[in-house]
């Protein structure tokens, strides 16, 4: 009895799960080996016994499961890809049509009476006539409305907050994803809320599928905002010179090729937690290399694998 009382008294150390952002608390000390110890492979269809008692339960780990042997981690990794690969349809089509606005902006904005008739005919001619700009952009050209008036406007049409990016921090945004998504999608992380809520924001509509991905990266829950113009685009400037995360890009020509390429880039960095996820045409995979002691990401804490497949 004596005994049992001791180990329920036994000081207790947390961490933060770098899996899930950093947010989850876990137990590390005695009681966490002691877990580890009769922890079994997770890839489902091991043979060698998933039971390794002798084996270190540390590395490596793969999506929050630990895997015996490098056939088994091969298993898990191509289970992980394929299971991205078929959420196509869902990137493609769904999300977008789940997405879609309600009513054109110029309506919107007539319905709102920032905009008369006229002044909607004469933006929605000169877009049809020129074939170019976006027709709130084209409103701004020509007066008829104010850069915050069209960016409220799409906050309307796309059911989403309008947020102002003072005391925005670039540095302490810039590891929670990596830059070639911030550059190619049009994207500028804000803020964390309360522990919980990461916001990203954009200049023209949200992008749902960059947010879910996010979202099922870090752990946090991703909204999409829309940012005044100019704000923007001065915002997203000073992101962009911010320091990321180290990243490494790969194009395969299949997918059991991309498979090996991540295989090598697990092996080559070493990380203690690994995560794989889509983002429009590519895969993400973000290696955690040391365990987090803090919500966000240390920018040399974490290290991003961007893949995709020639051809698709």
């Amino acid at each position: 009895m004596p005994l049992l009382s001791r180990n329920r008294e036994e000081p207790r150390a947390l961490a933060y799960h770098p899996a899930a952002g950093g947010r989850v608390p876990v137990e590390i000390g005695p009681a966490s080996e002691r877990h580890r110890f009769f922890e079994s492979c997770a890839n489902p269809h091991c043979s060698s016994g998933r039971l390794k008692i002798w084996r270190t339960r540390r590395t490596p780990t793969f999506e929050d499961g630990w895997c015996c042997s490098p056939a088994c981690m091969r298993a898990r990794v191509e289970a992980a890809l394929n299971r991205e690969m078929s959420r196509e349809i869902g990137l493609r089509t769904s999300a977008p049509e789940a997405h879609r606005p309600r009513l054109p902006l110029g309506l919107v904005m007539l319905e709102q009476g920032w905009i008369n008739a006229f002044q909607l005919r004469r933006a929605l001619e000169a877009q049809r006539v020129t074939g170019t700009g976006r027709f709130g952009h084209w409103l701004v050209r020509q007066q008829a409305a104010s850069e915050d008036q069209v960016t409220r406007a799409l906050g309307l049409q796309w059911s989403s907050p309008v947020l102002h990016v003072e005391r925005h921090d670039a540095e302490s945004m810039a590891p929670l994803l990596p830059r070639l998504f911030v550059d190619a999608f049009g994207a500028l992380p804000l803020r964390v809320v309360g522990g919980k809520i990461l916001y990203i924001g954009f200049e023209d509509r949200p992008d749902p599928v960059l947010a879910l991905a996010v979202e099922r990266m870090i752990g946090l829950r991703v909204e999409g905002a829309l940012v005044q113009g100019l704000a923007f685009r001065a915002a997203h400037t000073e992101m962009l010179t911010a320091r990321y995360p180290r990243v490494s890009l790969i194009e395969a020509a299949s997918e059991p090729l991309l498979v090996t390429a991540l295989l090598r880039a697990m092996k080559r960095s070493r990380p203690v937690a690994a995560r794989l996820v889509r983002v429009h045409d590519c895969v993400w995979m973000r290696m955690t290399l040391r365990p987090q002691v803090s919500q966000l990401p240390a920018v040399d804490s974490v290290e991003d694998v961007i893949g995709s497949i020639a051809g698709q």
